[in-house]
């Protein structure tokens, strides 16, 4: 009995040794390691308690064993989280969907952050905010979730953003104004030759222009520049910019956009647009400022 006991252990410590390396080993980084060796750890401890429990009864071990036969619907309901964590593991690795240190997003369990461990029946994510939200690794494969990994592999990160103009400051531009924003090099010279030009077509050229020559907009091919116009709303005319960071880094991709709409707001004045803004108390107060 108590060499049977000991063989448990020994058999655990050098498996959780062979995990420990593996883990470490940056050619099983897409292998459900973990998953494996728990699921393995489980079937010695199972086996070795039943050949005790054949010791302690004299009985056959292989004979107690096989008896379990006959019990194979009860164990598969106790054992049915581990079973489908198992398997969603295999899963997940044989399709690359997810990996330790992965950045994942899981709304149906209010996950947001990377993964640092993917185990038999869960996996733990490490939220921005420092908390940790445990999903059991099967809700994975019967639901869904957003992995951001490849964004970060991609080397660009998506900026999806629109300004909202004013729709009342939507005109034709005077031959000045054309020559003022010629001069001040916001629109090329040919535009003088055209007649009655809107002013939201020339900021829309604008922006593209100066996305175009921004040196943190990214290049690589497979991205998308663009400044376009969506349906108009109660809150005003939204003109979208789609571009990409040349960084996936967070704090660096915030700055950047920050930036570019820094830089537009400022400009909008020059091309007669004005950005919509609902009325605040101080509007109210000073009845002027709404004419």
């Amino acid at each position: 009995m108590y060499l049977c006991i000991t063989v448990i252990r020994v058999v655990c410590a050098v498996l959780r040794g062979v995990a420990s390396h593996l883990k470490h080993d940056g050619r099983f980084d897409t292998y459900p390691v973990q998953g494996v060796y728990q699921m393995v750890k489980l079937l010695v401890i199972v086996l070795g308690s039943l050949v005790c429990l054949a010791i302690l009864i004299s009985r056959d071990p292989l004979a107690v064993i096989a008896g379990l036969g006959a019990s194979a619907a009860i164990l598969s309901l106790v054992f049915k989280d581990t079973i489908l964590g198992f398997v969603a593991g295999i899963q997940l690795s044989a399709n690359n969907m997810l990996h330790e240190g992965d950045w994942i997003v899981a709304p149906a369990f209010d996950a947001d952050g990377d993964v640092v461990s993917i185990g038999l029946n869960t996996i733990k994510v490490r939220n921005w905010d420092k908390t940790v939200t445990t999903i059991p690794t099967y809700s994975l494969i019967t639901g869904s979730f957003q992995n951001w990994e490849r964004m970060r592999d991609f080397g660009a990160r998506r900026v999806k953003r629109s300004v909202l103009m004013d729709v009342n400051s939507v005109r034709f531009l005077s031959a000045d104004e054309l020559d003022s924003l010629v001069a001040d090099g916001y629109v090329a010279e040919d535009i003088k030759k055209e007649s009655r030009v809107v002013n939201l077509r020339l900021f829309r050229e604008y922006v593209e222009r100066y996305l175009d020559g921004h040196p943190a907009v990214s290049r690589i091919d497979g991205t998308t520049t663009m400044a376009r116009q969506l349906q108009p709303t109660s809150a005003g005319l939204p003109i979208e910019l789609y571009f990409f960071t040349a960084t996936t880094e967070w704090v660096r991709y915030e700055h950047i956009q920050a930036d570019i709409f820094d830089h537009l707001y400022a400009v909008v004045g020059r091309f007669g647009l004005r950005i919509f803004q609902s009325p605040a108390g101080a509007d109210f107060s000073r009845p002027s400022t709404l004419l």
